[in-house]
């Protein structure tokens, strides 16, 4: 089975037909397939989608259970969590839904953690990280593009003087260069080569 434009999140199957892994959608396995939009709905109460996954959390007064369901509960309701709580040898304690969460200063609701400041993410070779409410991702560097090229994806070079995405005087020559470019004044004319004159 060949599949030209590659399976992202899946394998091949077929000639161009990919079969997508758990929570992963489209014709190449490149989309995250929102399971809180799914009919009928993978959580009782609250839902938050993830990358490839998703979350469930309760509303206030509910923790969750170990099967994702939400039980009413009176200690829950008068602690006032943002995310539901949890009832640990008669202790209770808020919760967050994601990794990416940490409990705020008082104790009830989440904050955010900056995986991409911490450097708790790390993204692989060409890419950048990109900090998400809850999670991170890895983004091709600025002057790469995500293309799929020997059986996998990897973040390429653009060429802005192929692309005709350059800024260089119509008196200058175009230099590609990894992840850039530069601008050289044609014989005959001077400047910076965004302005020869």
């Amino acid at each position: 089975a060949t599949c030209g434009h590659g399976c992202k999140y899946g394998e091949c199957m077929g000639p161009n037909k990919c079969k997508c892994f758990p929570g992963f959608t489209g014709k190449t396995c490149n989309q995250d397939l929102n399971e809180c939009g799914l009919k009928p709905r993978p959580c009782e109460h609250r839902c938050m989608n993830t990358h490839g996954s998703y979350k469930c959390y309760c509303l206030n007064g509910y923790m969750l259970m170990p099967d994702g369901t939400c039980a009413s509960s009176r200690t829950c309701a008068m602690v006032n969590c943002q995310y539901g709580c949890e009832e640990v040898k008669g202790q209770v304690q808020c919760l967050c839904p994601s990794g990416g969460l940490q409990l705020g200063p008082n104790g009830r609701t989440c904050i955010d953690i900056d995986e991409c400041s911490t450097g708790k993410a790390v993204c692989s070779y060409n890419r950048r990280c990109v900090n998400t409410f809850g999670s991170f991702y890895c983004k091709c560097q600025l002057g790469y593009e995500l293309k799929y090229t020997s059986s996998r994806y990897n973040c390429v070079d653009v060429n802005e003087c192929v692309t005709k995405t350059h800024r260089c005087s119509l008196h200058a020559e175009c230099l590609n260069t990894q992840g850039s470019f530069q601008c050289k004044c044609k014989q005959g004319y001077q400047g910076s080569g965004f302005d020869c004159a």
